[in-house]
């Protein structure tokens, strides 16, 4: 737990947690509300904010788990560029409790929050734990949910703000297409337990081929 394979070694992952300490990261607000246990983050859920990687990443591939109390709502934040501004500069791949959900939408487990519903419905039932891949390379966004991939998305066609390429609206004051795409990785603390571990990231432009 918390260690990388010879593969992963060479591929050029590094392990953005430690398993002892949250050297790395930071908190927007209540870092109270986090700590390093048992070779988690834990998320207490008692207050609210993120924590966020101190380093930024643009081009990447991202490895963790994650596991949640009933009824948690949460989210896993990337390309996240004002720490002031979460919800409108950083995109946020849900992390929710709907595994008794029928019909996929665009706040399911998995989505692209707001922007993309998931194909199918992949998340464990609460206090399992879960499996994501982050993948970003330039305007390609996927979004893996234990070994389903999920979300597909092209960034780029969302070329207005408030709008998806459908003409639906969204929640963001910005058009995406337009957005730096380097920032940094964070952590929601939506009120609600969480558990995260073996957070690993891959520059794609350092992986060994």
């Amino acid at each position: 737990m918390n260690i990388l394979n010879e593969t992963e070694q060479n591929q050029g992952y590094r392990l953005l947690f430690d398993g002892q300490t949250l050297n790395g990261w930071a908190a927007t607000t209540h870092p109270e509300g986090w700590l390093a246990h048992n070779g988690m983050i834990i998320c207490k859920g008692g207050t609210n904010g993120y924590l966020y990687t101190i380093d930024q990443f643009e081009d990447f591939i991202l490895q963790l788990e994650y596991r949640t109390e009933p009824g948690v709502n949460s989210g896993i934040f990337f390309r996240w560029t004002d720490l002031e501004d979460p919800v409108n500069t950083g995109l946020e791949m849900q992390i929710w409790d709907t595994f008794d959900q029928k019909e996929m939408v665009k706040n399911s487990s998995g989505a692209l929050y707001d922007l993309v519903a998931p194909s199918s419905n992949a998340v464990r039932r609460a206090g399992e734990w879960n499996e994501v891949i982050i993948k970003c390379d330039r305007n390609l966004i996927q979004l893996t949910l234990n070994g389903t991939m999920v979300v597909e998305a092209d960034i780029d066609q969302w070329s207005i703000a408030g709008k998806n390429p459908d003409g639906t609206d969204n929640k963001f004051i910005y058009a995406w297409r337009d957005r730096p795409r380097r920032g940094h990785i964070g952590l929601q603390d939506h009120g609600g337990y969480a558990e995260f571990r073996n957070i690993k990231l891959c520059l794609l432009d350092s992986i060994t081929q």
